[in-house]
């Protein structure tokens, strides 16, 4: 048997599979949870120290037999987090990660420095937003200069990964281009941009070689390997964003297929050959970690809503979900706004949760649990209506997350969507994607020039059991209450402010 290793480094857990890619199977995995630093003013931040210790506890758990037979490993990690590492690799300062709004002040900075949020969109790609690393950085300037000005290294939660892997410093274009930094036509960094976050130091010394999705970020080291438990020598892919990631597990590595996801965050992607850059600024435009592109929506809180609303009503996720599927479409009126942490699409970092349209006829547990699964489909459908105005033509969305779990919450997508929803057979699709990936690096070392496309068909099934259509009825219903949704987002907008 041979297996290659994916490692995912998410907000909530590191996630570690073998897959024995002969038989296409997983034949380990495990699981270890991260604490999260927050405070009210939008601050969200982990140690990297834990994203190790959670690692080689995840790895302690795997059969010494099983991780010998390991040739290859790929990093998926969670997007945006700055990692800010002095001349010998130690970590400066904690990890703002994605979900920190805390930055949004500096964010209106770098954008007044160059000029304007519009001109950053169209000459770079990406405006600045609070969820992207550009911002964190100039955060750490004003915060804690001294550090600032020892900072030698700038790396992202999977490149700090693959550093303690293999020892090197590098970053793929997938993930940079979530930096803000990267200008996505050109696939360099943005010498203006660097120089609207700080006039008086070349911060481009400070991100690393930037390398293709197919090539390698090294080997791991014999130290790794003895901690670890695995071959030395194997080599470390590219790796990529969680999204990025969750791609290549989902098979939106090619024209017409699109992702979503339903975890602490929520996100829709889908993949082109070629830059697309949404004017309107509700697609990020980002690199893909198999050599093309890939737009993609994001907003700050999807089961966030959820969690919310289970843990005030002191439910768990079944009798939440039993209890949301007996209101009917629509809610009966209730509409959540669920900007709990802020909210990064639309641009609202000091939104706030908002439950609106109760009634004395319509309060009532079950559409306030519906509103809450309803609500995080309206942030997505944003991002398919982008999708389509671009001009991408959608059969299906593949479906992944915690909140793909949910039968409830899936036959709401598909009507608040109107399109089919199929789920992954593999439910850890970035980790998946890693472990493709890796695949992918090895062959090309082997002097094979493999289509990805080729092994994502291979390797990416699709679970029929839990697929579902729209639901005419519902379609109708959905259309008019999206309508009503977005009026109370852009009332309250000048609020939120």
């Amino acid at each position: 048997m041979k297996t290659v290793i994916g490692i995912d480094n998410g907000t909530q857990s590191t996630k570690v599979i073998f897959y024995d890619f002969e038989n296409k199977v997983i034949v380990a995995s495990a699981s270890a949870p991260h604490e999260l630093i927050s405070s009210n003013d939008g601050t969200s931040e982990q140690k990297a120290e834990w994203w190790i210790e959670a690692l080689e506890s995840c790895f302690s758990e795997i059969e010494p037999e099983i991780k010998k037979t390991a040739v290859a490993v790929g990093v998926s990690g969670q997007q945006h987090g700055f990692v800010p590492l002095d001349k010998d690799g130690e970590v400066l300062y904690n990890v703002k990660l994605w979900c920190d709004t805390s930055t949004a002040s500096e964010c209106n900075e770098i954008e007044a420095s160059y000029g304007s949020g519009e001109s950053i969109l169209s000459e770079a790609g990406n405006r600045i937003l609070p969820g992207y690393t550009a911002s964190k950085i100039l955060w750490l300037k004003k915060n804690y200069n001294d550090l600032y000005r020892r900072m030698q290294h700038i790396l992202l939660p999977h490149d700090y990964i693959n550093f303690y892997l293999t020892g090197k410093y590098t970053m793929e274009y997938g993930d940079a281009s979530g930096t803000g930094l990267l200008n996505i036509t050109k696939r360099k960094w943005d010498k203006d941009v660097l120089h609207a976050l700080d006039s008086d130091r070349d911060l481009s010394e400070c991100l690393p070689f930037l390398i293709e999705a197919h090539e390698t970020a090294g080997q791991i080291t014999e130290f790794i390997s003895s901690r670890l438990g695995i071959p030395p020598g194997l080599i470390v892919s590219s790796g990529g964003g969680d999204n990025m990631m969750g791609a290549i597990g989902t098979g939106a590595t090619d024209i017409g297929v699109i992702t979503m996801s339903l975890g602490t965050s929520g996100t829709i992607y889908g993949y082109s050959d070629k830059p697309v850059v949404d004017e309107k600024g509700n697609l990020a435009a980002f690199c893909s970690s198999n050599g093309g592109y890939l737009p993609l929506l994001c907003t700050m809180n999807c089961t966030v809503a959820t969690e919310q609303m289970r843990n005030l009503f002191e439910y768990g996720v079944k009798e939440f979900d039993e209890i949301a599927s007996k209101a009917p479409a629509g809610s009966e009126g209730v509409i959540t706004l669920p900007f709990f942490t802020g909210e990064r699409t639309p641009n609202l970092p000091n939104g706030k949760g908002c439950i609106v349209g109760m009634d004395i006829t319509n309060t009532k547990k079950e559409n306030i649990f519906r509103s809450s699964l309803e609500s995080a489909i309206f942030g997505m459908r944003l991002g398919l209506d982008s999708f389509k105005d671009l001009g991408f033509k959608v059969k299906e969305i593949r479906l992944i997350g915690g909140g793909s779990k949910s039968a409830v919450w899936r036959q709401i997508a598909s009507d608040i969507l109107n399109l089919p929803i199929v789920t992954p057979v593999q439910e850890e699709a970035a980790a998946l994607g890693g472990a493709i990936q890796a695949l992918w690096a090895l062959d090309h070392i082997k002097g094979k020039k493999t289509d990805i496309n080729y092994l994502v068909k291979q390797h990416v099934g699709l679970d029929n059991k839990k697929s579902c259509i729209p639901i005419s009825k519902n379609v109708k219903i959905y259309n008019e209450v999206y309508k009503t949704y977005n009026k109370y987002v852009e009332a309250l907008t000048e609020i939120f402010k």
